[in-house]
């Protein structure tokens, strides 16, 4: 038995051949915004046999303290994490490709994995893009079953097969929260809805920036959300990306308030990145992830933030 264990280490060990958190700092000289920057990483890993990048978004289990982060090429990385007041270390556990029933890898055109989601219980949804999907997987990246969408979701029609259910949430009260990255056609495009899979809705309005979309939701700790937006017009274009907060709690009217906290600006000397993914992970703190594109020229920033 102690040989067993010896190996199985030594495949553990072996399975992560380096790890780099580089410290970075995306902001402008003189910044002054109210969100509390607490620590900002380059991420380098090499797991053997999967490809750590374009991470897409994360989620954070805290009573195992695990932190996933899924790319959108179809594989699942768990690490052991753990967050103070200033600072967060992460352990590289494992990865897995996302599989189906039979065990089999998810075929080429399904592995498009955008959002990722745990319920109180800790088990893990998965949004796609393509033909809108969301799925439970286990923890080795297995499908269990699809969920069934609300006939709002079903039925739109989307502006491409690349802006469908980037984001994934899941709160408490409603359940899983999604949202397409563009409308459906035929609506305004500065005007978005977030959609509960028990079918309510709310909308809310986007930036008036060309080629805006809704990146990712968050749950804050007041039950409201927060939206990620991403403006992203080619390497050599106008990029903003945007944290906004969005009021569904109470919200009686046509279109909820919002208010705008954070705004990422590559014309105003911000060092902007494809930010893509977002996660809670301790009261008022919250991790932002971006997607380097698989690209020499994008890397995989991790922000670990507070909003007061």
């Amino acid at each position: 038995m102690r040989l067993v264990n010896i190996i199985a280490s030594l495949v553990v060990a072996s399975a992560i051949l380096s790890a780099k958190a580089i410290s970075v700092d995306i902001r402008p000289k003189n910044y002054s915004g109210s969100i509390k920057f607490i620590k900002q990483v380059e991420l380098k890993y090499n797991f053997n046999g999967y490809n750590f990048s374009e991470i897409s978004d994360l989620a954070y289990n805290p009573a195992k303290h695990l932190l996933y982060m899924v790319s959108d090429k179809g594989s699942i990385f768990t690490f052991s994490a753990n967050f103070t007041d200033n600072n967060f270390t992460l352990k590289p556990l494992r990865a897995a490709y996302f599989k189906r029933k039979n065990g089999k890898r998810l075929k080429h055109w399904k592995r498009d994995t955008e959002g990722i989601a745990l319920d109180s219980a800790g088990q893990i949804f998965i949004s796609r893009e393509g033909k809108p999907r969301v799925t439970l997987f286990d923890s080795n990246g297995k499908k269990i079953k699809n969920l069934k969408l609300p006939k709002a979701l079903k039925k739109a029609k989307l502006r491409s097969r690349n802006k469908s259910l980037e984001s994934l949430a899941y709160h408490p009260q409603y359940g899983l929260l999604t949202a397409l990255e563009w409308p459906p056609k035929g609506t305004n495009l500065h005007y978005q809805t977030i959609y509960a899979l028990s079918g309510k809705k709310w909308h809310f309005k986007t930036q008036a920036y060309k080629k805006n979309g809704v990146a990712e939701v968050e749950v804050m700790d007041d039950g409201n959300l927060l939206v990620l937006e991403r403006a992203y017009n080619g390497y050599f274009g106008k990029f903003v990306v945007t944290l906004k907060k969005v009021f569904i709690n109470n919200c009686q009217t046509k279109i909820c308030p919002s208010k705008v906290l954070l705004s990422i600006d590559s014309a105003k000397d911000w060092h902007v990145e494809n930010f893509e993914g977002l996660a809670k992970v301790a009261k008022n703190r919250y991790l932002l992830v971006s997607d380097d594109n698989d690209s020499f020229f994008l890397r995989t920033i991790l922000i670990y933030f507070e909003i007061n």
